[in-house]
């Protein structure tokens, strides 16, 4: 594994949102939603498309915290822009579980 140096970690904004809307994403090649998530005042509403569904309904989703990268490049997804990245790990069974937090945080929070 190659290592980093604290500084390039400190380049990478990563914070805590509230998922506030999940719609499927129909025109996505490999199944997905479409995700608003509130990153508070400072970064407001911010899109996501994310291939969660094998493991969470919008149900699932809609209020639970999430973490997310927000300072890469917003990419464009068939007729969606994907403005932040939501974070998660894939699981042996397939899908990916999201990375989420214990106990809830205000929204924006950066991770340290």
């Amino acid at each position: 594994m190659q290592t980093i140096d604290f500084k390039d970690f400190q380049q990478i904004d990563i914070r805590v949102g509230t998922v506030t809307e999940v719609k499927y994403f129909d025109k996505a090649r490999k199944p997905a939603y479409k995700i608003w998530v509130d990153l508070g005042e400072e970064l407001g509403i911010k899109k996501s498309s994310a291939q969660l569904t094998q493991l969470y309904t919008p149900e699932d989703l809609l209020g639970k915290q999430v973490v997310c990268v927000c300072n890469f490049e917003p990419r464009q997804i068939a007729d969606f822009m994907s403005e932040v990245l939501i974070t998660g790990f894939d699981i042996e069974e397939g899908g990916v579980a999201i990375t989420t937090v214990d106990i809830p945080v205000p929204n924006g929070t950066k991770l340290y």
